[in-house]
């Protein structure tokens, strides 16, 4: 008897299933001559017998499981499926998800393996850590990695639209215009672990969403990864109306680094007053990243290393200036 089944590449890029020049997609039809397969879009049409058509579709199944969690498929892949083989290393330590080409994206650093875990465990993770110590990417990683699995249904990011040193009336364009520059670091980082058709895709029908701060007030987040970026730059009743945001089924995670306030100095960080009011309550953790847990180009190290000992000489001259103004003005009431 012959039937017609129409398989939709969910979850996948099309481009990156059929391979380049329809590769993957002539070696499939090579491997059931008996079918008649046309592919269109994201769309499979499957024409022939039923036990065939049934034979088919478990391997179309494991072609799309493959595809979906390692961003790649190649012609090696489907033969070794065909095959019940594995195609990669499933025992690869801390993996988190993998990149648009295939590579693994992991925790590199103890405290990024902290961070991992703290957000498999805890709703709200507050990661803390000077530049370049992956605690945005890892962050991410996650997000995406609970969007595959169907954990959660959205991957929220925000970012206080601060500047640092430029104001966003002089950049070009409209609101959204104005805005983007501020969220392009999120962008870069979703562009590396979600092929770009796919991430069109999410954002467009919203199971990806890139807002500033502000655009948060009202709402309530169910079923989601929600990330706040550089919250360093929130003020007190901004952070607290993000995380008074949550819903059933969320994750927040809030990261900043302490040390890149670009607030005015009359306004207080309302991610410093959140650490010191929050310590102790259950269900809430937080990590630290550090200088060791840098995996930018190693001159980023370096330049962190500088900075802070710029600081510490400062503050070591302040103190001593403050300790001489001290004694002059001791000797001065003396003489009075």
């Amino acid at each position: 008897m012959m039937i017609e089944k129409l398989l939709v590449l969910d979850d996948v890029d099309p481009v990156v299933f059929y391979g380049a020049a329809n590769a993957n997609m002539r070696m499939i039809k090579s491997l059931y001559p008996k079918l008649r397969i046309l592919a269109r879009d994201n769309i499979v049409k499957v024409m022939g017998a039923e036990d065939e058509i049934k034979t088919f579709e478990e391997l179309f199944g494991k072609l799309l499981n493959h595809c979906a969690k390692y961003n790649a498929l190649g012609e090696k892949d489907i033969v070794k499926l065909l095959n019940g083989e594995k195609t990669s290393d499933e025992s690869a330590e801390h993996v988190i998800v993998y990149s648009t080409t295939g590579k693994a994206v992991r925790a590199r650093s103890a405290n990024q393996l902290r961070l991992v875990r703290a957000c498999e465990k805890d709703d709200m993770v507050f990661a803390i850590g000077p530049a370049g110590t992956g605690k945005t990417y890892v962050s991410i990683a996650m997000a995406v990695r609970a969007l595959k699995k169907k954990e959660k249904r959205k991957i929220i990011l925000s970012r206080p639209a601060v500047e640092a040193g430029e104001k966003l009336g002089f950049l070009p364009g409209d609101m959204k215009e104005k805005i983007d520059p501020y969220l392009k670091p999120l962008y870069d980082a979703l562009e590396e672990m979600i092929p770009p058709a796919k991430l069109q895709e999410y954002i467009e029908t919203g199971v990806i969403e890139i807002a500033p701060l502000a655009f948060m007030r009202g709402r309530t987040l169910n079923d989601a990864v929600v990330i706040l970026d550089e919250a360093q730059n929130t003020t007190s009743s901004q952070i607290k109306m993000f995380m008074t945001r949550m819903g059933q089924n969320t994750k927040m995670i809030i990261t900043g680094d302490c040390t890149q306030i670009d607030l005015p100095p009359s306004q207080r960080s309302g991610l410093l007053e959140a650490l010191r009011i929050l310590k102790n309550i259950e269900g809430i953790s937080f990590i630290n990243l550090d200088k060791s847990d840098i995996v930018r180009h190693r001159l980023v190290a370096r330049i962190v290393d500088a900075y802070d000992e710029e600081a510490r000489r400062r503050k070591t001259a302040d103190d001593t200036n403050n300790f001489k103004t001290n004694i002059n003005y001791d000797k001065s009431i003396d003489k009075d």
